[in-house]
């Protein structure tokens, strides 16, 4: 275990994530560092959801600065590029933008000549993780370039569908509403089928048939699933329900892959007690999470979900599931009952499980300015930017040998908290507190702390004042946990004791100690 340093070490560890000498000024006027394109690109597609406008940037702009920025290093750095995209994709849980990122590398590489580094063919295929992700890459090339797809691209993506075609994925993603059916990507790339999997072949056949023969075609016996499945929907509306209800309805739903989405159309009718309780057993730990409310509603009984409360807030199955932490912030916002309260902060814990317990004393400051409301998932949700600082702000002072936690915008103040407290209680007595004077907050609250830790978009406001971070001593370490990726920073990175991280993960976390026991920290792909 790394040994922490509760003063500032002799030697000088750096991060990975740099700021230039050139000198630039944030949305707000102050003044701020220009960050190298390498530390540039790694903020923005950490925190860049796809389309998602911020306060201060479109998303169209930050899509073509994203764009952009792979195109160039890419070409410059393409060892670099193609280790950040699929991390991206893996340990970074960002689906969309390392899918939009693979096509713009081969696209810059292709149009260049660029030969050596990694084959563009493995991009593409690291990138591509989900049975419906070969389209999405496809969708979004056509769009960009025509429908001239090249070899690589093309390789690529055989290669995924070689890994991620099954019956369950055919059954979930291969739907009417889906721009490219497997069968449309199939006729593209003709992959074939594994030699390790001799079931492959009629799937991926039954793929092609049910594409452009729906009326005639049928699933192989071979494939139990889609027979299974095929029994079922061929089942008369009003004997449906009486499926769920019977013994064993629970496992004939999973053995046909009937999902909770499937579930509620093939009934034709509500989503009651008896259907919820004959389909949570087969569902995924998230899909448990985003419809704790429907269970309520429904009136799910208690030893059902002591059993969905179990599985919510098994480390395993946090682990497995990897979502980020403001998932779990949002179930307990809506979900009505108490009953779900402790099982949400236990997976929330889990969920921040490289959250270090920092010796000595601890400066933690939560940027709560106004550009930090801004919905952070812009799905299902109106959690903001402001929402997830506080998430990782406070698990850091909560955790810390002895922590002040503070809150920051236009004014700062102390929140009260106490060692080991829930996380999710403590959330709620954050405020929205106007403007973005950083500097302020540090100079009201900095009192010798042996290191200080800023969770904010940078974006700080003009002043008389300098960089925010010129006020604390350059021998004590100061992080600063970005969130929204802009150009600008608010201070140095990358040298003598200032490090940024990145990203609505707590992946960087694990970087602290190893700084503080003067190792550099470096990407997270190459650590």
């Amino acid at each position: 275990m790394a040994r922490f340093n509760t003063r500032a070490v002799k030697a000088q560890p750096r991060s990975a994530v740099t700021t230039t000498g050139r000198t630039l000024r944030t949305h707000e006027g102050g003044k701020g560092r220009e960050r190298d394109a390498r530390s540039e690109l790694f903020l923005l597609a950490v925190s860049n959801l796809v389309t998602r406008d911020t306060f201060y940037e479109t998303g169209d702009d930050r899509d073509d600065r994203f764009a952009r920025l792979v195109r160039d290093l890419a070409v410059r750095d393409p060892e670099w590029t193609a280790g950040l995209l699929g991390w991206l994709r893996g340990e970074g849980n960002m689906r969309t933008a390392s899918i939009v990122g693979a096509a713009e590398y081969v696209h810059a590489r292709l149009t260049a000549g660029a030969t050596g580094g990694p084959a563009n063919r493995q991009v593409v295929d690291h990138v591509l993780q989900r049975p419906d992700e070969p389209g999405e890459l496809l969708a979004y090339w056509m769009s960009r370039y025509g429908r001239a797809v090249p070899k690589p691209v093309k390789r690529g993506i055989a290669d995924a569908v070689r890994r991620l075609y099954h019956p369950k994925a055919l059954l979930k993603y291969d739907t009417a509403a889906k721009g490219y059916r497997f069968g449309d990507i199939l006729n593209l790339v003709h992959a074939s089928p594994d030699p390790d999997k001799p079931w492959q072949g009629e799937l991926f056949r039954y793929a092609l048939d049910r594409r452009h023969h729906p009326e005639t075609a049928v699933p192989p016996a071979a494939l139990p699933l889609l027979t299974a499945r095929r029994e079922l929907m061929a089942l008369p509306v009003a004997e449906r329900r009486a499926v769920v209800t019977s013994p064993g309805g629970a496992e004939r739903l999973a053995a046909a892959g009937i999902t909770w989405e499937a579930l509620a159309g093939w009934l034709q009718g509500p989503m009651d007690k008896a259907a919820w309780e004959a389909v949570i057993p087969s569902m995924g730990v998230m899909a448990l999470v985003r419809n704790l409310r429907n269970f309520d509603e429904a009136g799910v009984s208690d030893p059902v979900a002591a059993q969905v409360a179990a599985r919510i807030s098994d480390p395993e199955e946090v682990a497995r599931s990897r979502q980020f932490p403001f998932r779990y912030l949002a179930a307990y916002q809506h979900a009505p009952s108490l009953r779900w309260a402790y099982p949400l902060e236990r997976a929330l814990g889990h969920s921040l499980a490289n959250v270090p317990a920092l010796p000595g004393r601890t400066l933690v400051l939560v940027d709560r300015s106004g550009s930090m409301f801004w919905a952070a998932s812009g799905v299902g949700s109106q959690l903001t930017r402001a929402d997830a600082a506080a998430i990782f702000g406070t698990a850091v002072a909560v955790r810390a040998a002895s922590a002040d936690l503070v809150e920051f915008g236009s004014t700062s103040a102390g929140v009260a908290f106490r060692r080991g407290e829930s996380v999710l209680k403590v959330l709620e007595r954050f405020g929205n507190l106007g403007g973005t004077d950083t500097a302020g907050a540090i100079r009201q609250h900095y009192r010798g702390h042996d290191r200080v830790v800023i969770v904010t978009d940078e974006q700080h406001a003009a002043g008389r004042h300098g960089e925010p971070t010129d006020r604390i001593p350059a021998d004590v370490p100061v992080y600063t946990w970005n969130l929204e990726g802009y150009r600008a920073g608010h201070g140095p990175s990358g040298s003598a004791h200032r490090h940024t991280f990145g990203g609505l993960s707590d992946a960087a976390f694990r970087m602290v100690p190893l700084l503080e026991a003067a190792r550099d920290a470096r990407w997270p792909w190459e650590s």
